[in-house]
């Protein structure tokens, strides 16, 4: 059987800026309706993002399949090049001629509080593709991307009867109770973090329990706290790892998904892939960026050995 995973989701540029001053000395309380500021910024990096790009890059580097499927725009011919030489599975990368990359712009002060603004560009022709063209697949994830094309995404893998994991992350709001029941009803898997499940909750009005009936499994991030599976009528509690630098969390939760991803396509049980996700969140943070950590797979073994006291493979 075919270990491939199909990863739907963004594909993006993130232009992250350092403001050495705080915002709250330049924003007026009583004039914010009518703000016109500039903030200098001597800091700039470009990083490698879209949660599509970070997850396939932690499955790739762990030893799995990834096939990611998403678009990148006429600006995207270097970010294609860079998959390539990764060894990463391109051919279900569509790029839009007429459109820019999706791109995050994001400014910091010197609290860590941030402005950040977001262009979808060419992530909001991501319904272009289509999960039947991809062939074998063993498991699927719907991750953030442009809303039409993770609603068709779903249908997709519904109807092609491939497993799917849905991960709304900060898309969410853009679905309404009744189309996150229509996800949830068409999913194996839902994987949010605790803030994101509570929002779930609300919009859908379905319970805890109610949720987890209806999926094969039910993934609840925690941060520092962990994270909590619930399947086969099972709570299984993951113990966060502790990380050895704690640098940028940006692509954490994609790192996390990957190691589930990974347990899935080789049928490990849930307390393995949860563990897993786990360790891959904690290599993650320790690095600035979503994709500039490396490891090989035996080293991401003993790693595992030396957080858990056992072997997984």
């Amino acid at each position: 059987m075919t270990k491939t995973a199909l990863i739907c989701g963004s594909l993006a540029f993130d232009k992250i800026m350092q403001y050495h001053g705080r915002f709250g000395d330049t924003l007026l309380a009583d004039q914010l309706h009518r703000v016109n500021v500039s903030f200098l910024v001597p800091t700039l990096r470009t990083e490698y993002g879209g949660c599509a790009a970070n997850i396939a890059y932690n499955l790739k580097q762990l030893g799995g399949e990834p096939l990611m499927m998403g678009t990148l725009g006429q600006d995207g011919g270097d970010y294609l090049k860079r998959m390539q030489e990764q060894g990463l599975e391109t051919r279900g990368i569509r790029t839009i001629p007429e459109a820019y990359t999706a791109q995050c712009f994001v400014t910091a002060d010197q609290d860590n509080n941030q402005i950040n603004a977001f262009h979808p560009g060419a992530m909001e022709y991501s319904n272009q593709n289509n999960v039947a063209d991809q062939g074998a697949i063993r498991v699927a994830i719907i991750s953030p991307d442009g809303r039409d094309g993770m609603m068709k995404h779903a249908r997709d893998c519904a109807e092609q009867k491939v497993p799917f994991m849905f991960d709304p992350g900060q898309q969410l709001p853009m679905f309404s109770g009744e189309e996150l029941i229509t996800f949830i009803d068409q999913a194996s898997y839902l994987a949010c973090n605790d803030y994101e499940f509570e929002m779930v909750m609300d919009r859908t009005g379905l319970s805890h329990a109610d949720i987890a009936a209806r999926l094969e499994a039910l993934i609840i991030t925690r941060g520092e706290a962990g994270s909590d599976i619930y399947a086969n009528g099972e709570h299984i509690k993951i113990p966060a790892v502790t990380a050895t630098n704690v640098v940028d969390p940006t692509g954490c939760g994609d790192a996390y998904r990957a190691g589930l991803l990974f347990g899935i396509t080789n049928d490990l049980d849930w307390a393995t892939s949860g563990r897993l996700a786990s360790l891959l969140g904690a290599i993650k943070i320790a690095s600035a960026g979503g994709q500039n950590h490396h490891f090989t797979p035996q080293e991401f073994d003993a790693q595992y050995e030396q957080a858990f006291g056992s072997k997984f493979r």
